[in-house]
């Protein structure tokens, strides 16, 4: 049963690598629910199942058991040419390493996915440009990623994310690579745009960085040990070492 609040609910989802002696529960029997709007960040310590959630909340890997419903939709039942439109129409990805074309421009990466929702010339550069100026790069359109900063080349991502106008925004530890001022200013674009009413859910390993958010769901051993964090909670356990 699916409620019309939830963006995301996983039920019962597991992810199994291997088998025998050999066999690793990457995610064991996880549930959880985001709902329309939240801003959440998944925490836990390497091998504690947070990035194998993340690649299935955006349907980047199937799970081995369990349903998984984005936006009302089964995902678990969708071919590969599904999955790749629901990626493309409703889901936004940040990486920590950007994953720019260096051959493209500032403009042109940002169009990109556009390209594949069939959205007419004239309508992907003006929304790129569109994108470009709310992240503070609309001097910077035409550059090439290496004429640009780390801090810019991120935030030409962001643009790349929401260019499309997703439902979700998924961010992969998106300030891990960035000193320490650029990550406030990424942090605060974050907020801007779940203050306009996006979702965004973010991969981190950074107190500091998941304390900007407003729920933290903190995995261990491939299980959802603290579904509904406050930062005051987390920071608390962060610093117990119950990771």
């Amino acid at each position: 049963m699916t409620d019309d609040s939830n963006l995301i609910r996983l039920e019962a989802i597991a992810k199994v690598y291997g088998e025998g002696d050999t066999i690793v529960r990457a995610l064991d029997q996880i549930d959880l629910v985001v709902n329309r709007g939240e801003y959440c960040s998944i925490m836990g310590a390497s091998g504690s199942g947070k990035s194998t959630a993340m690649n299935i909340i955006g349907c980047l890997d199937r799970p081995t058991a369990g349903n998984y419903y984005l936006d009302q939709v089964a995902v678990a039942e969708l071919n590969k040419d599904e999955l790749a439109t629901i990626r493309n129409r409703k889901i936004g990805f940040v990486f920590q390493q950007f994953h720019l074309l260096a051959q493209m421009s500032a403009l042109e990466n940002v169009m990109l996915p556009m390209v594949y929702a069939d959205v007419s010339p004239q309508e992907r550069k003006a929304r790129a440009e569109e994108a470009l100026v709310k992240v503070g790069l609309g001097d910077r359109l035409g550059n090439k990623p290496n004429q640009l900063s780390g801090g810019q080349q991120q935030r030409v991502a962001i643009a790349r994310a929401m260019v499309n106008q997703p439902l979700l925004l998924l961010a992969d530890e998106p300030t891990g690579a960035l000193d320490s001022q650029t990550t406030k200013e990424i942090l605060r674009i974050f907020q801007e745009l779940h203050q306009s009413g996006i979702t965004v859910v973010m991969v981190t390993h950074e107190p500091e960085v998941a304390k900007t958010t407003n729920r933290i769901i903190w995995f261990k051993d491939g299980k959802i040990v603290y579904p509904r964090l406050t930062p005051d909670e987390m920071l608390q356990v962060a610093f117990s070492g119950a990771n």
